[in-house]
């Protein structure tokens, strides 16, 4: 409680202008470097330091507004200490990767899924799988980890561009998430608003199946009219990948056990390590040709089973086959290919513990519901905070909690049913984060499928369309549900 008072205490003291001014300088800074200086490597350094100006810039504003400026390090500490278990996901999605990779499990998935999905019906097919594996793992992560990795290489290989196939990847994965009694950010919007559970999924499905039909809809008519040059140059290199590697479904046996470990809801991070260790066993139980290949194609480094192994976890797998194609399909940067990741998303938690310590964020929402007069007003703030604490605090769960709390009472007191949040949240908060190249969700899905957010951004359709498609509904007042 006594927290809850100092926030508010702290709201109150600092004007809309200095609570908007931060933010306006971190997406001019943000501009200029992407789009003037540095473009697609600007993730390699030069936005994280840009983050901590924005961070400087809000902790001045702090200042002024004669904030403690240790209360301020206190909340950009607790920012920092809350994704301590993404990080860990983060570089285990690495070596994942890397394991993966080398015990053959990721060629084994693009040797097959190509000979099995029908290239006119290749992006359709990434929604449905994507959609099912979230659902039954409540995890979009997860799902970009495991068969996002695969379908992105398959897509390559058909000839398709990889923004697209990422696109199909996410719009699935975060439908199936939004959709599954066992997401966290599901549970944490029911929980938040008090909503129950099944009520807030049922609910969810007047805006959701809507967005994801459309979504649907355009990759299939796209995908048929639209088909790829490259599928048949492509098949022959595809045909050589059991010349490298001994691929078998065996190897399957790995992404399934991580999957079930997920589903039985075991912690992330002990799942991911388990499917490390597996593949790696399965490694020198399967690829003993390959690695002795590596061992001999290296004689200047002195190398054994065990280190190439250990390297394929920790950093570069490079499968030396000739074939330009073929080189970049099978590669993989392990575990140092997320530290870039792992920098930005600490530098964007800064950002976003400074804005929260200086109370610029309870300031943007309180003033926004003091102009909710109508029922379409109050949806069209919630979203607007939801993309607010999305672009400013860089993390999907915030903004679930910050207008979760902010609105709820305006909802009750206009007699409005607590799913109305729910869903709205759901619709604005959760699938927007992966739209952000600064925020956790951005960062991440960007690395683990190798592909810039803005090369996707547009092709992520139901994370785009979902906000929009809730405020349409709004607007025509349909299924608004009353206490």
């Amino acid at each position: 409680m006594k927290t809850e008072k100092n926030t508010a205490n702290i709201a109150t003291k600092i004007s809309l202008f200095d609570s908007v001014l931060p933010i306006f300088f971190l997406i001019l800074l943000l501009f200029l470097n992407v789009y003037i200086f540095y473009g697609d490597s600007a993730l390699e350094g030069s936005n994280q330091f840009i983050l901590l100006t924005g961070a400087f810039i809000a902790i001045l504003v702090g200042v002024k507004n004669k904030i403690n400026i240790n209360s301020i390090f206190n909340s950009i500490s607790k920012n920092i200490e809350s994704i301590g278990t993404p990080i860990l996901i983060l570089l285990l999605v690495g070596s994942l990767a890397g394991s993966w990779l080398l015990s053959g499990i990721i060629p084994s998935m693009i040797y097959y899924g190509f000979k099995i999905i029908n290239a006119s019906f290749f992006l359709p097919s990434c929604i449905i799988i994507c959609a099912l594996t979230s659902f039954a793992t409540g995890s979009s992560w997860s799902t970009s980890a495991t068969v996002g990795i695969a379908l992105i290489g398959i897509g390559k290989v058909l000839g398709f561009d990889t923004g697209m196939v990422a696109g199909a990847v996410i719009s699935g994965a975060y439908f199936g998430d939004k959709m599954s009694p066992l997401s966290d950010t599901t549970n944490l919007a029911a929980a938040v608003t008090e909503s129950n559970l099944f009520d807030h999924i049922k609910y969810m499905m007047i805006t959701t199946f809507p967005t994801i039909v459309i979504t649907f809809i355009f990759f299939l008519l796209f995908n048929l009219t639209n088909l790829p040059n490259d599928e048949i140059s492509n098949q022959s290199y595809i045909e050589l990948i059991p010349n490298f590697f001994n691929t078998t479904p065996i190897l399957f046996l790995v992404p399934i056990f991580v999957i079930i470990l997920i589903i039985k809801k075991i912690n992330p991070v002990i799942a991911l390590f388990l499917g490390t260790l597996s593949a790696s066993f399965f490694a020198l139980i399967f690829q003993g040709d390959t690695i002795d290949s590596i061992i001999n194609n290296n004689p200047d480094q002195k190398l054994n089973e065990y280190m190439v192994i250990m390297n394929s976890i920790v950093g570069d797998t490079n499968i030396q086959t000739n074939i330009n194609f073929l080189d970049e399909l099978l590669y993989s940067s392990g575990m140092a290919g997320m530290l870039d990741t792992v920098w930005l998303v600490i530098c964007a938690m800064v950002f976003g513990g400074a804005m929260d310590g200086i109370g610029a964020l309870k300031k943007i929402s309180s003033t926004l519901l003091d102009y909710a007069k109508s029922t379409f007003s109050l949806f069209a703030n919630t979203v607007f905070s939801c993309l607010t604490v999305n672009l400013s605090a860089s993390d999907q769960y915030l903004s679930i909690v910050i207008p979760g709390k902010m609105y709820s009472e305006s909802y009750r007191e206009r007699g409005l049913s607590s799913v109305n949040l729910s869903r709205t949240i759901e619709d604005s908060g959760t699938v927007t984060s992966v739209l952000i190249p600064w925020n956790t969700c951005g960062a991440y899905q960007s690395s683990v499928l190798n592909v810039g957010v803005f090369d996707y951004f547009i092709f992520a359709i139901f994370n785009w369309l979902s906000p929009i498609t809730t405020l349409t509904v709004a607007y025509l007042k349909f299924k608004i549900k009353k206490v």
